[in-house]
Order: C-alpha cells, then sequence, then structure tokens
C-alpha cells in the first residue's frame, strides 16, 4: 500500500467521527510514524510504505476513532510557539492558557523589565506555564510544584529539552514544599490554572477530554472551586506585599473566583476574557 492509499483510508475512518480537520489529522499521524515532515507525504504519495508501520498506523487511526486525543498519540502539544512532551496522565495544553502566560509576560514587561522576579506556578502538568515564562523572561527565578510524579517527570524532560536553567520542580500538595521560613513572602507571582470542572458536569464532557485526560487535573470539587479557595488563603503568606496571585478559570467562574479573592483580601481583582468574551483569567494582588 502507498502513502495516499493509506491517508485516504484514514480519512474516511476520521470522516466518520466528524472531526474538525480529518485530513490534517490523518497526515500528523502517518508523518509522525514515518518520522518525516508533512511535505513528505505529498511529495512522495506513490511510495510505498513499510507494512509494520501500515499496522501501526491503523491501531493509531482506531485509537483516534474512539476519541483518544490527537496530541497522546503525537506525544506533543504546541504551546506559545514552542513544542511540549505530553503523554497520558498529564493534562494537554491548550490555547486558552496562552491567555493567562500573555497577561503574565506583559505584567512582567511593565512591573519588573530586566530586573530579577520570583514566580511559582502550582500544578505544572506539562511545564507549559512555567516554562513559556523562563523561556520569555531570562530574569525570571521559576519555581513549580506538582502532587503527581507523571507530570513531574514529563516537565523535567521539557525543561531539559528547552535547555533552561532558571526553573526548579518541587513535589508536593500546593505550598507543601515551601514550608521554611526562607520561602515566606518571597514570590512575586503565584500562578495556576488549577482544576476547576465541577464534579456535576464530568458526564457532559467530550468523551477525550472525560475517558482520556486525568481527572486529577480537571476536576475542582462538587462546585469547581476547591483549588481557589485553597490557593488564595494559602497565598497569603507566601506573596510579597503587592504579589501577584493569577488564574485560569472556567468560562462561567469569574465573579466566583474573584468573590473568593476579595474575601481573602486581595485588591485589585480583574476578571478577563477570552476572544469568545468567556471568563478565562483572574488576577488580583496581596
Amino acid at each position: 500500500m502507498v502513502i495516499n492509499q493509506l491517508l485516504n483510508e484514514g480519512i474516511e475512518s476520521l470522516c466518520n467521527k466528524q472531526y474538525t480537520n480529518p485530513q490534517l489529522e490523518v497526515r500528523l499521524i502517518l508523518s509522525r510514524l514515518l518520522e518525516v515532515d508533512k511535505s513528505y507525504l505529498y511529495a512522495y504519495g506513490d511510495k510505498e510504505v513499510p507494512e509494520e508501520i501500515i499496522q501501526l498506523f491503523r491501531s493509531w487511526i482506531q485509537k483516534r476513532v474512539a476519541g483518544y486525543p490527537l496530541q497522546y498519540l503525537l506525544g506533543t502539544q504546541e504551546f506559545m510557539g514552542m513544542e511540549f512532551e505530553v503523554s497520558e496522565g498529564v493534562l494537554i495544553p491548550r490555547g486558552d492558557t496562552e491567555i493567562l502566560v500573555e497577561y503574565l509576560l506583559d505584567y512582567i514587561r511593565e512591573n519588573f523589565g530586566d530586573h530579577e522576579f520570583t514566580l511559582l506556578d502550582i500544578g505544572i502538568g506539562s511545564g507549559a506555564i512555567s516554562l513559556a515564562i523562563a523561556k520569555f523572561c531570562p530574569n525570571a527565578k521559576v519555581y513549580g510544584v506538582d502532587f503527581y510524579d507523571k507530570p513531574l517527570a514529563v516537565a523535567k524532560r521539557n525543561l531539559e529539552r528547552l535547555g533552561l536553567d532558571n526553573v526548579s520542580y518541587f513535589k508536593g500538595d500546593l505550598f507543601s514544599p515551601f514550608e521554611s521560613g526562607q520561602w515566606r513572602e518571597y514570590f512575586n507571582i503565584v500562578v495556576s490554572n488549577p482544576p476547576y470542572i465541577p464534579e456535576s458536569d464530568k458526564k457532559g464532557l467530550q468523551s477525550e477530554v472525560g475517558e482520556f485526560e486525568p481527572e486529577s487535573a480537571l476536576f475542582g470539587g462538587e462546585d469547581g472551586l476547591d483549588f481557589y479557595r485553597r490557593i488564595t488563603q494559602e497565598s497569603i503568606g507566601y506573596l510579597k506585599k503587592n504579589g501577584l496571585l493569577a488564574y485560569e478559570i472556567g468560562y462561567d467562574q469569574g465573579d466566583a473566583v474573584a468573590n473568593i479573592m476579595i474575601k481573602e483580601g486581595f485588591g485589585d481583582v480583574i476578571v478577563m476574557d477570552d476572544l469568545e468574551n468567556r471568563n478565562r483569567v483572574v488576577v488580583g494582588k496581596a
């Protein structure tokens, strides 16, 4: 079987699932298996495909038909112009989170310029937020914490691949690695994209999210706000005076998260929307 025949077979299978861009997905899968650029598939459509690649391609297509995330199949996801390793057990970085990172980059430029500052990312996942900040801000001292071994391992590999030397990762529950006195009022910025989906929304999620991405990175208790309450309350002792607390939030959680922060004494609390006018980011100052 040649490349074009195999591509057509895969596209037909994915078209039945009504994915947004089955042609692109199939080309990404085959180019990944053949370890070639997508342009190779256009130039050499009549080239025979080895039998072992055909079988692997078909098994990957069937996984995708079943809703298995494309990013887990490919093992990567692009974020802020960088390629991040992702795998099962690690939340897939999304474009929505770039809104939070872009806000932070603007805030850093305006408030610190080239001066050193400290940032803590709670719940690092693949390392997308912390590594993007560290890459674009070499004057940053970036720290990250996660409760689970899998995201820590993946984030550390992403850190190594990017060759950054201004990032340190810790294992622990929120601020638990930073309980010694040296960390008190240490951070200029605390940022988190915590689990924020209400438990009641579990049944309504897309299968590729609800069935395959880690529940520990998705669900934030009965109302989705458990981690906002905990982080906001605990962050007060670790943020410097006027330090920034910044969150990604669910599309309708702006008022609720803002009220949590105000109740704990944060000021200058702002809710920001994404391009579709949905709540996406909340920030406030200690």
